[in-house]
């Protein structure tokens, strides 16, 4: 028994004695100084950076290890690995004006969602940095750091946007004071000028005039600005006492333009000549739609087609059906394979665009008018800005000026 218990101590002993080896010769990881977490800013809440010193003394096999933890889900978890050189202060994607980052730290943007899952706005949560050599071998660790990210109310990173959009919003309302003092100029537009031509040759023959408002619905921008012209194309055929026929796809487009129509004749002081057949449905299905159509304007013979809104493979279809009835036919989309139907079987053709300006061209309301003089100020700025942008990012990089193209490409970054 005496001999059991010695050899008991002696091997405890020797274990002990081996630990103490052992603890004595591994060497502790060293400790990295300088890791702070801050509130990722100018978001919703989800995101935090870390920033610590970046050594320049790093070996090329280096790998830092960054670690999150919450008090939800309990535990550290992997969120990023990357090479020593990488992830900098200037990795970081925000503008020069909201950011001031450095390639002498390293800075981290953790997605807190990527990480714990959607949802996690608010969540406070633990990091830390580990630094591997060759990936495995544990050199140094951070001590932990923490930090509860919150929502913010304004995005600095986007304010170019917004001294955009103030500019835009000043031009408008000065568009729109000089458009009720003086009017504003806006180019000739051939088919748009043809509608009168066509309403007088309809009226002098006492044939009937189509308007086609196409197959899109009342969400669809086209047939938005196909009711617009539709008002003002009533609007002439009830002045000159004419006829109008309104044949329709989708009967919610139906139900808006019955009402367009019926306030034209209002405001053209003929609400006696106004009917109820002159909006109809017809079919929800493409082709029977253009059948149908066709089928009426071979029996009736009008003096004018408008083809006007969003369509799709019945165009050539009513085009060529109107063309050999002899009716003068104008047509309008922004579906840019129709377009070269509507240019053979059409006199005149509205493209992209002018469908949008016919509402404003043919009304000449102030704040149409502005409304599209702004758009087009909008859209020289752009390319102003762009043509000039690339020029001087052409110079930057061909001499070298690398801060000076990342603010250049910043400022453009959110157009």
């Amino acid at each position: 028994m005496i001999k059991h218990k010695v050899l008991l101590t002696l091997f405890l002993f020797l274990f002990a004695a081996n630990g103490a080896f052992a603890a004595k010769t591994a060497p502790a990881a060293a400790v990295l100084d300088g890791l702070t977490a801050v509130d990722m800013p100018y978001d919703v809440g989800n995101a935090a950076i870390l920033r610590w010193p970046a050594n320049p003394s790093d070996a090329k096999d280096t790998v830092y290890v960054v670690y999150a933890s919450s008090l939800q889900t309990g535990g550290w978890v992997e969120a990023e690995r990357f090479d020593s050189g990488a992830r900098t202060g200037k990795d970081i994607e925000l503008p020069f004006w909201a950011w001031s980052g450095s390639v002498k730290e390293h800075a981290v943007k953790v997605e807190l969602n990527n990480i714990f899952g959607e949802g996690q706005i608010g969540l406070s949560s633990q990091f830390k940095v580990s630094v591997l050599e060759k990936g495995k071998k544990l050199i140094a660790e951070s001590l932990p750091v923490a930090v509860t990210p919150v929502g913010n109310w304004f995005r600095l990173d986007r304010l170019n946007n917004l001294i955009l959009l103030i500019g835009l919003i000043v031009i408008f309302f000065w568009a729109v004071s000089h458009a009720k003092r003086k009017g504003l100029f806006i180019r000739r537009i051939a088919g748009l000028d043809a509608i009168d031509e066509a309403i007088g040759r309809a009226t002098e023959m006492g044939k009937p005039i189509f308007y086609v408002p196409g197959i899109g619905s009342m969400s669809s921008i086209s047939t938005i600005a196909s009711a617009f012209i539709l008002g003002e194309v009533s609007k002439k055929v009830a002045q000159y006492d004419s006829q109008i026929k309104v044949p329709h796809y989708d009967p919610v487009v139906m139900t808006v333009c019955k009402e367009i129509v019926k306030q034209s004749y209002l405001e053209a002081g003929r609400p006696d000549s106004y009917r109820e057949d002159i909006n109809q449905f017809v079919s929800a299905d493409q082709f029977s739609y253009a059948a149908s159509v066709d089928g009426m304007i071979s029996r009736e013979k009008p003096a004018a087609c408008f083809y006007m809104g969003y369509f799709m493979a019945e165009s050539l279809l009513l085009a060529e059906v109107g063309a050999t009835s002899g009716a003068i036919q104008i047509a309008g989309t922004d579906v840019e394979h129709q377009l070269p139907f509507f240019f053979t079987a059409c006199d005149y053709t509205l493209i992209g665009e002018e469908l949008y300006a016919a509402g404003a061209y043919l009304s000449k309301e102030p704040m149409l008018l502005s409304a599209l003089k702004v758009q087009d100020f909008g859209k020289l700025v752009v390319m102003v800005s762009v043509f000039f942008g690339m020029i001087l990012v052409a110079l930057g990089a061909k001499f070298g000026w690398t801060d000076f193209v990342q603010g250049i490409l910043h400022l453009f970054r959110n157009y």
